[in-house]
């Protein structure tokens, strides 16, 4: 099973989308090269035995080994580790009465690789599945970014009382909590802002700070920021306003630290989910039997894991570069 799972991801890492790419890729390899991921002989794996293998396989247990594996691999940075969880669906899977696989991952901010990711259970939600992702993590001194649909008093409860941080988003789902953090004092309230242009666009991000009252009333909130985010495309301007509250006190997470974090959770969209369904053509695929679409979403954020620990900055640059000599994603698997 491990040679057919190696050259699987090898072939991804070329740029491989199904099976039969898969297959492809392995038909196409020199011996020599193949009997570096173990396969050895005259014979190797075929479409049908790859598909086989992919669509058994305990997808459970491969991400479960994968994010230990990828967890060694990223060190501290600047003593600190963020990590934004977040979730997408392979919409790709969904056919002929089937439920597609719902994944909530873990995605490290700084290098923008898969720490962990788990499927949610069918009749259940993104919020159980976040506990059940980062029970294997060691989250002292962590903070974890998470967008509205976390922002509840259990999660910051096993968060913090597991040593870590949250930085939560505050919309109208809680319709509260919202209330509370809109009426705070803001008028009166020192803003920094950064202006970035580029692309035909001016954006202009601005952030007040202020200390969570007691009146805020959510498990372990310490401060609530107000972000305006001012639009100008063509002449037309939006402005959107959030509110965010974190665990985390003034001396730990400034102003500038609390809008780089926000901004950075959303860069999953573009790092993995983005990825996934532009590099990989992932909610196109017609890869649908058995724990087989789980799977390949696996191996393809494998794939942009690998790479983003490589060097690589473009992911579709990195899979037409290994993609014209066989040796190379061979290579990287080896030394990575």
């Amino acid at each position: 099973m491990a040679p057919v799972l190696a050259v699987a991801l090898a072939a991804v890492l070329a740029g491989a989308r199904s099976f039969t790419a898969i297959g492809e890729w392995v038909a196409d390899t020199d011996a020599g090269v193949l009997a570096r991921l173990g396969i050895s002989g005259a014979r190797r794996p075929c479409e049908a035995t790859t598909r086989r293998v992919l669509t058994r396989v305990d997808g459970e247990l491969l991400d479960a080994v994968v994010g230990a594996w990828m967890r060694t691999r990223v060190g501290l940075i600047g003593g600190r580790r963020v990590i934004a969880i977040d979730g997408k669906t392979v919409r790709g899977a969904r056919a002929a009465g089937n439920v597609a696989p719902h994944l909530v991952a873990a995605l490290d901010h700084t290098l923008g690789v898969v720490l962990g990711q788990v499927q949610v259970a069918v009749k259940s939600n993104e919020i159980p599945a976040l506990r059940t992702l980062l029970e294997v993590f060691d989250l002292v001194g962590a903070v974890i970014t998470a967008d509205a649909m976390h922002t509840q008093t259990t999660t910051a409860a096993y968060i913090t009382g597991r040593g870590g941080h949250y930085i939560f988003t505050v919309k109208a789902n809680q319709r509260a909590l919202f209330a509370r953090c809109k009426a705070l004092p803001w008028a009166d309230i020192r803003s920094t802002s950064v202006l970035d242009r580029g692309h035909g666009r001016r954006v202009r991000r601005t952030i007040k700070v202020a200390a969570a009252p007691v009146l805020l009333d959510f498990t372990g909130a310490v401060q609530v920021a107000q972000l305006r985010r001012t639009r100008t495309l063509a002449g037309k301007k939006s402005v959107e306003v959030v509110y965010v509250i974190t665990s985390l006190p003034p001396l730990q997470a400034s102003p500038a630290h609390i809008a780089a974090w926000v901004q950075g959770h959303w860069a999953i969209e573009n790092r993995l989910h983005w990825v996934r369904d532009v590099v990989f053509d992932e909610d196109r695929s017609c890869v649908r039997t058995g724990h087989a679409p789980r799977v390949m979403a696996t191996l393809r954020s494998t794939a942009i894991s690998v790479l983003r620990l490589s060097g690589a900055t473009s992911i579709a640059a990195a899979t037409r570069h290994h993609a014209r000599d066989s040796r190379r994603p061979v290579e990287l698997l080896l030394t990575c």
